[in-house]
């Protein structure tokens, strides 16, 4: 999925931060009625971490305390084990009343298999709250199935400024700028990125950013767009032979492989000097902010965008990352939990209050008329960035994993882990993905 410029630019006033980050809490298994689907009561699965969290819990007991006899049970799951329990729960026609989730493919195999409801005008006072071409991407054929429960979420490096003039260099533009800042790294006893590798979804960034350097935002248009051999564009290919580059040359931390994103061990690298960049999502901000406040206040964390390819045909304003989160209602529900959801989302989403919370922990809501709120925010300088970054960009490409369904995006996730660890080639990667087409 990529968004036109038009799309882009609506999403100026989402950039994306947290300044708060939360520990997990206890979440049912899969396949069993969560209050909702199967049951008279609504029910919610949301995910841990950030502000998101502080600002849902705000939301659903505020909600629950004035409404007792129409309560939405809320379970929390960490990032990567929530798609696990929530593809085999919708899968098994149970789950949540209200699934999150983040649009593109995953939304669509719901849409065609009847799991999740259209929502026409009933989630209308909702709507007209938010930035329209936002509210887009929770359409499915020009019909609305989802709406929007958080904030633009692009990708971007963030690096460690004292780690940098200890070896006497500067943030990199370029592609063989980083490349020749792997070296001195190294010398210096630094590795010059930090990666999480063990949920392999942050090694697609790099496939991301570097295919969309180096070709433009067409070859996964095609991609995704289920075009036969589309994966045989010769931009692919060559973004996973310069990954390998970087891989072969230590261009990450030893161990990358065991490294968990959900446990921000990828960001405490960076913050603790031991690594010098991270390229990540805007949402790892939080984990910077709350767990290294004064290398955040000092002005030691940097960030920039992804590094122009010598001879790439892309745009470098591009951007990849999520557009926003949503809620989708599951169609399994019963009519109670269904009518008790959409009052909720009606009511209590982007209200006041839940624009306020998320602004206050730095986030910036997808909300029509809140400049002057956003202009008085906290952590200016990244808001500033992020959202120069999201309008700026000719495209915002939607995350891969995110845009294909569910069963081609595993398989890429597994082909890009092995490309990684050097175990395949990008011939055989290419290979691989083709034959999901």
């Amino acid at each position: 999925m990529v968004l036109s410029k038009k799309r882009a630019m609506a999403g100026l006033a989402l950039a994306a931060i947290s300044a708060i980050a939360l520990t997990a809490c206890g979440s049912s298994g899969p396949g069993q009625p969560a209050g909702g689907a199967g049951g008279d009561g609504a029910s919610a699965w949301a995910l841990t971490g950030g502000v998101h969290e502080v600002m849902w819990k705000e939301s659903f007991e505020n909600w629950n305390k004035d409404n007792a006899d129409e309560k939405i049970n809320v379970e929390w799951f960490a990032n990567d084990p929530y798609k696990e329990k929530i593809r085999t729960a919708m899968g098994a026609g149970t789950g949540p009343s209200l699934v999150f989730g983040w649009g593109g493919g995953t939304l669509k195999e719901y849409v065609d298999a009847g799991k999740v409801v259209e929502l026409g005008d009933d989630t209308q006072d909702l709507v007209d709250r938010l930035i329209p071409a936002i509210v887009d991407g929770g359409k499915v054929d020009g019909k609305l199935y989802a709406v929007p429960n958080s904030q633009t979420q692009p990708e971007l490096v963030y690096y460690n400024k004292d780690l940098f003039k200890q070896i006497g260099a500067e943030a990199p533009k370029t592609w063989d700028e980083v490349m020749a800042l792997v070296p001195k790294f190294k010398e210096a006893g630094i590795a010059p990125f930090s990666l999480a590798g063990a949920s392999k979804w942050p090694e697609l960034l790099w496939l991301q950013y570097l295919t969309d350097r180096v070709g433009g935002a067409e070859p996964f248009a095609n991609v995704a767009a289920g075009e036969a051999d589309a994966w045989s564009d010769p931009a692919f290919a060559e973004a996973l032979t310069k990954i390998q580059d970087l891989v072969k040359a230590g261009g990450f931390t030893e161990g990358f492989g065991t490294v968990v994103a959900d446990a921000n061990a990828d960001a405490a690298l960076v913050h603790t000097g031991q690594a010098a960049m991270l390229l990540q999502g805007s949402w790892v901000f939080s984990s910077f902010a709350q767990d290294a406040p004064d290398f955040v206040k000092d002005g030691k964390l940097g960030f920039m965008p992804f590094p122009t390819v010598e001879g790439g045909t892309g745009d470098p304003n591009n951007v990849v990352g999520n557009p926003s989160n949503y809620w989708y209602l599951n169609a399994s529900a019963s009519d109670e939990a269904k009518e008790a959801a959409l009052t909720y989302l009606n009511e209590r989403v982007f209200n006041d209050e839940y624009v306020q919370t998320l602004i206050d922990g730095g986030g910036v809501p997808p909300v029509k008329g809140i400049e002057d709120k956003l202009a008085d925010a906290p952590n200016a300088d990244f808001l500033g960035f992020a959202y120069d970054l999201v309008n700026n960009a000719p495209n915002f490409t939607l995350s891969w994993d995110q845009a294909l369904p569910s069963a081609a995006a595993q398989e890429l996730l597994t082909n890009m882990d092995q490309i990684f660890l050097l175990q395949i080639t990008p011939e055989e990667f290419v290979a691989n993905m083709n034959a999901t087409l």
